[in-house]
């Protein structure tokens, strides 16, 4: 036990100094009402990092469950997911906004887009090549603005990176990738540190 409450007090710096933790709740397949007890159980542990998605819809309990937990905002770092469907500027605009509006957030410490292709579509030939780069030039406005303290990508291949490294202004802070005993992606896991 003494190793994991060790771990959860570790963190990762990202590229623009922001400090992330390492080890998160994943809130996938929560409602929003179960997810509230699992976050308040969670930062009783020692957790101090939630992943959420718009697609997860339990944003709204995520937030009630970090203000039931007694943990400050500040301390508690939360990644949320741009929905993988949404592929324009203005759409992803709104979808931001009403992400902080669900949480009652002044601002998300991490927010990515959940899937370069929308899932019903997903490991298709179509890459949204355009579409992504709109989401991103959304993710980067309200990142300057300070709603979005770091942003970045997941689930997304070497070549929907280079999509996105080719027109930025500022460059992914962070790439969610699936990576597990059985499904470890050495070669993009080496692509994304450098």
């Amino acid at each position: 036990m003494g190793e994991m409450i060790m771990i959860l007090e570790e963190t990762y710096t990202l590229s623009n100094g922001v400090e992330i933790p390492k080890l998160g709740l994943g809130t996938w397949f929560m409602s929003d009402d179960d997810v509230v007890k699992a976050v308040v159980d969670d930062a009783a542990i020692g957790y101090r990092h939630i992943d959420t998605a718009q697609s997860y819809a339990n944003e709204r309990g995520v937030a009630d469950g970090l203000q039931a937990s007694g943990v400050s905002r500040e301390e508690m770092f939360v990644t949320t997911k741009l929905a993988a469907e949404v592929k324009t500027y203005e759409g992803a605009v709104s979808s931001i906004d009403e992400s902080l509006k669900a949480m009652q957030f002044e601002y998300i410490d991490s927010m990515i887009i959940h899937s370069p292709q929308p899932w019903r579509e997903f490991g298709q030939d179509e890459r949204y090549l355009e579409g992504n780069r709109e989401a991103w030039r959304a993710l980067e406005d309200s990142y300057k603005a300070g709603k979005l303290r770091s942003i970045g990508l997941s689930n997304f291949d070497k070549a929907d990176i280079d999509n996105i490294l080719e027109s930025c202004s500022v460059k992914p802070m962070v790439n969610q990738i699936l990576a597990h005993t059985s499904n470890t992606p050495m070669e993009l896991i080496q692509y994304a540190q450098e």
